[in-house]
């Protein structure tokens, strides 16, 4: 992948956190743990994330829960998991410019799989396989394939403790009810917001 391959990163929250978003940015799972917010992750995935840590190429490693984790592409698998609940979830479009903070990882599948490889930005980029990333389907008749596939489409972005608001382009609902709560949770000079159905698989 190359760098104006890049649409868009994303991230993927509940509605009612939005007033928070626009206020502290995304946070990491660590520092998240000190506001009050829902989750949407899935309490067994959480536990195999808090067992990896990321290589950094300016220190230590560090665990995945410190860092925020974005998509490059919001209609994923983590999505379609969620589909039933589209209307309580938003999507955070996020500036590419994020992925020159200093220390952000790049991993070229859902980061916490076994095969996964990391890479700093902006050498990370070219692991990823563009085409897949943000291909409309991961299904393969193949077992092996299908499951290479999807952990791919997760691909991540990953920016240490916090990406902060003002990189915030857009946020993206799946129907108009849903666009009149984020506004009214993120206030007048919130984001703009955008109906997109096809991105909650609607």
């Amino acid at each position: 992948m190359r760098l104006d391959e890049v649409r868009e990163l994303c991230y993927i929250a509940p509605v009612s956190n939005i007033c928070s978003i626009c206020r502290h940015g995304m946070l990491s799972h660590d520092r998240a743990s000190d506001i009050e917010h829902e989750s949407i992750a899935l309490s067994q995935v959480q536990s195999r994330r808090s067992a990896v840590s990321i290589p950094c190429a300016d220190g230590p490693r560090r665990g995945l829960h410190s860092y925020v984790n974005l998509y490059f592409c919001a209609r994923n698998p983590m999505m379609y998991l969620r589909k039933d609940e589209a209307s309580d979830i938003c999507v955070v479009g996020v500036d590419s410019a994020v992925m020159q903070v200093a220390g952000v990882v790049i991993a070229d599948m859902n980061a916490a799989r076994t095969l996964v490889r990391f890479g700093a930005y902006p050498e990370g980029l070219a692991m990823l396989d563009t085409e897949l990333v943000y291909a409309r389907y991961w299904t393969h008749e193949d077992e092996i394939e299908y499951d290479r596939r999807k952990a791919i489409k997760c691909a991540e972005v990953l920016v240490p403790e916090v990406v902060p608001a003002s990189y915030i382009t857009r946020v993206i609902v799946v129907d108009d009810r849903t666009m009149v709560r984020v506004k009214q949770e993120s206030g007048e000079d919130g984001p703009g917001v955008e109906v997109s159905p096809d991105v909650f698989f609607r």
